[in-house]
């Protein structure tokens, strides 16, 4: 318990708080778009496991331009 008291949340909170909204917007659009590079579930599970950087990847090679 004492690890979290020594956390500085001032730093954590503005990059949890854009890995929750990043995520949430992937995954919104994840579900919007009807063709991706690759089969959705793949890309859900980047999305939603490999934390910031899972949507970032889909943002950048995931999404079809039409």
């Amino acid at each position: 318990m004492e690890l979290f008291a020594e956390l500085n949340w001032a730093l954590l909170a503005p990059i949890l708080i854009i890995q929750v909204i990043l995520l949430i917007v992937a995954v919104v659009d994840l579900i919007k778009i009807e063709k991706t590079n690759g089969p959705k579930w793949v890309w859900a599970i980047v999305i939603l496991l490999v934390n910031i950087i899972g949507p970032i990847l889909y943002f950048v090679i995931g999404r079809r331009n039409q």
